[in-house]
């Protein structure tokens, strides 16, 4: 016999079972930090484009209209950098899919103002 009585050895199991589970809970709070960096840089990343192809819409449309032609060239340059736009505010509330579907959207709406000119 060992000369320890089973309570003993559940004791030492417990314990055991007790760090394991205090590590997988420091394993589990480091991947929801590094979960939390990339859906912040998720959300940056879709303000930031949302910002500058509205930026650059809104050029475009300044540039396009001071020029002969169509009015419906700056219109649809104007239109694509307000959706992009909305874009940059859904990203910033986390809807950044939904902010990427808009950026493309934005973008062919300014690639049809392109087209006409």
């Amino acid at each position: 016999m060992s000369g320890t009585t089973d309570s003993e050895t559940r004791d030492h199991q417990d314990q055991h079972q007790d760090q394991h589970q205090d590590h997988d809970q420091g394993v589990d709070r480091d991947q929801d930090e590094g979960l939390d960096q990339e859906v912040r840089r998720a959300r940056w990343t879709a303000v930031g484009s949302g910002a500058l192809l509205t930026v650059a819409g809104l050029a475009a449309s300044a540039l396009r209209s001071t020029g002969s032609g169509t009015a419906l060239i700056p219109v649809s340059y104007a239109s694509g950098a307000a959706v992009c736009a909305v874009a940059s505010v859904l990203g910033a509330r986390g809807r950044t899919r939904r902010a990427l579907w808009l950026m493309i959207a934005g973008v062919m709406v300014m690639a049809v103002g392109d087209q006409f000119d």
